[in-house]
């Protein structure tokens, strides 16, 4: 591959990954109300979660995706719900906390974990997604396969990059705030913003 084709996936990866999308949103909540000690879990659950959904486009579950609207609505369904439950939960935790007691949501890193690779994998746009983005980049007179994997493999590492980024400033963030009160509606606020994205991945359109 030649290395201002690489460097052009770098860029437009780059650009992608900084707009916050559901995945995102989901691992600000996480961090905000789990502190640092959740960052390595997020981290290696968005980047198998991105190497699901790559995977899956390869296989061509991503050209299923584009052309039938049953499947797309139904993993969109699926992913949309299950990121409403996630923040309608987060909500209902930080506000059972009281006043003296520091908010500290009583989930397990291995749920965070999974919960987050979940959302990041049931996310029909991204299938659709890398179907389309990584043959754009495959030089056709050099064998595909190693190309695909060093695409992947890039993005993946810059995925990584990006959530521990969003998951250490979400973490200052949250510290910064002096007492319970601030503490309690920061992260309702992290719960209200993951349900909005299930709405929002709910909304979506196959072609939008």
């Amino acid at each position: 591959m030649a290395i201002e084709v690489w460097l052009g996936f770098v860029a437009a990866s780059a650009v992608m990954l900084l707009i916050p999308g559901p995945t995102i949103i989901t691992v600000i909540a996480y961090a905000s109300s789990h502190g640092k000690k959740a960052t390595l879990p997020l981290v290696a659950a968005v980047s198998l979660g991105d190497i699901t959904v790559i995977s899956l486009s390869v296989l061509g579950l991503g050209s299923l995706l584009a052309v039938s609207s049953t499947a797309f609505t139904s993993v969109k369904i699926v992913g949309g719900l299950y990121l409403i439950g996630l923040g309608l939960r987060m909500i209902w935790q930080v506000n059972r906390a009281t006043e003296n007691t520091a908010i500290k949501i009583p989930e397990r890193h291995t749920r965070l974990f999974f919960n987050t690779w979940l959302v990041t994998a049931l996310n029909p746009k991204g299938v659709i997604f890398f179907a389309a983005f990584l043959p754009q980049f495959i030089q056709a007179d050099n064998p595909t396969a190693p190309q695909l994997a060093m695409l992947a493999t890039t993005f993946v590492c810059l995925a990584a990059l990006n959530t521990l980024g969003y998951a250490l400033l979400a973490t200052k963030a949250s510290h910064s705030l002096s007492s319970i009160s601030a503490k309690r509606k920061f992260d309702t606020g992290g719960g209200i913003a993951m349900s909005a994205a299930g709405i929002w991945a709910l909304t979506t359109e196959q072609g939008s």
